[in-house]
């Protein structure tokens, strides 16, 4: 059980890391990479840096962190869940439990341009098979991937819909993922939807009801679950229930918290200004609000 649990390892994260630990609380930083510094050639608009790149600013960042004593563990983080024990975020690998979370991982720069993928959202388009499958017991789904956490979100889906299909949008999986999985990798060039009758007398919705492929063949589904690259603080908050504002970034208040209790947000996946000194900034309000929140209950 870890006092503290960050997820992304750029200046959000590793500046919230840099605090936690200094302040004596065990701290744990989860990244997969560097995020959209990775390939950041020159970066000359953060202080005290006239001129360095994205990348090697995040690794003086996360040796910072380690030098106050955080730990680093470079992993995938698919799931996170809340329960009376705490908060559990899980990776293909690994399992961890902590009393406080902060999402940092960054905007999602990996959602599909999908035609009327987005105007199906919560009409049978999902980001969270443990939040919603249970909607699709023997129903036909298909979970739009490629990696491990299109894997974490098949095996949630496997034990209740009658049918998991993999669509990896021209993609080839880079998981291996089981026997029972359909896998269809051909490029899709729509979602499809179809008029249902609502419980109120002469009004009518529509729902996602399958997707067409560039071949121009249909496939009729049930429900659509997406999960295409590394999950992004925007649908790990999806999963564990906290709102979102209007324009889909993590709603937070003055003190960098989610609506949900022992989970902060902090950097791009809040939305506003995507610049290094505003997540270093929110990181920074998200570590001392994390530090006065286990302070007083402890």
């Amino acid at each position: 059980m870890f006092d503290v649990l960050i997820i992304g390892g750029g200046p959000a994260g590793a500046t919230a890391a840099i605090y936690t630990a200094r302040a004596k609380f065990e701290t744990v930083l989860i990244y997969k990479n560097y995020g959209a510094l990775e390939t950041a050639e020159r970066v000359d608009n953060f202080y005290g840096f006239s001129k360095i790149s994205g990348k090697s600013l995040v690794e003086k960042g996360l040796r910072q962190a380690r030098r106050m004593g955080a730990k680093t563990v470079i992993g995938e983080v698919v799931g996170i869940q809340k329960n009376e024990n705490g908060i559990v975020v899980e990776t293909p690998t690994a399992i961890y439990r902590s009393k406080t979370v902060l999402l940092a991982t960054g905007a999602n720069r990996d959602t599909p341009k999908i035609h009327g993928l987005s105007d199906l959202e919560g009409r049978g388009v999902s980001y969270c098979a443990i939040c919603d499958g249970f909607l699709y017991n023997g129903k036909d789904v298909a979970v739009l991937g490629s990696g491990a956490y299109a894997l974490h979100e098949v095996t949630d889906l496997l034990p209740l819909a009658s049918s998991v299909t993999l669509l990896t949008n021209g993609n080839e999986p880079s998981v291996s993922f089981p026997d029972s999985v359909i896998v269809r990798t051909e490029k899709i060039s729509e979602v499809t939807s179809g008029a249902v009758a609502s419980k109120f007398a002469g009004l009518s919705q529509s729902v996602f009801n399958g997707v067409t492929f560039d071949t121009g063949e249909s496939l009729s589904l049930s429900g659509l679950f997406v999960a295409t690259g590394i999950a992004s603080g925007t649908e790990l908050a999806r999963k564990i229930g906290a709102t979102l504002n209007p324009q889909c970034a993590v709603q937070i208040n003055s003190e960098k918290q989610t609506s949900v209790q022992g989970i902060w947000a902090a950097g791009d996946c809040t939305g506003g200004l995507k610049q290094i000194v505003k997540a270093a900034h929110e990181g920074a309000e998200a570590g001392q609000s994390i530090i006065k929140f286990l302070r007083g209950n402890t």
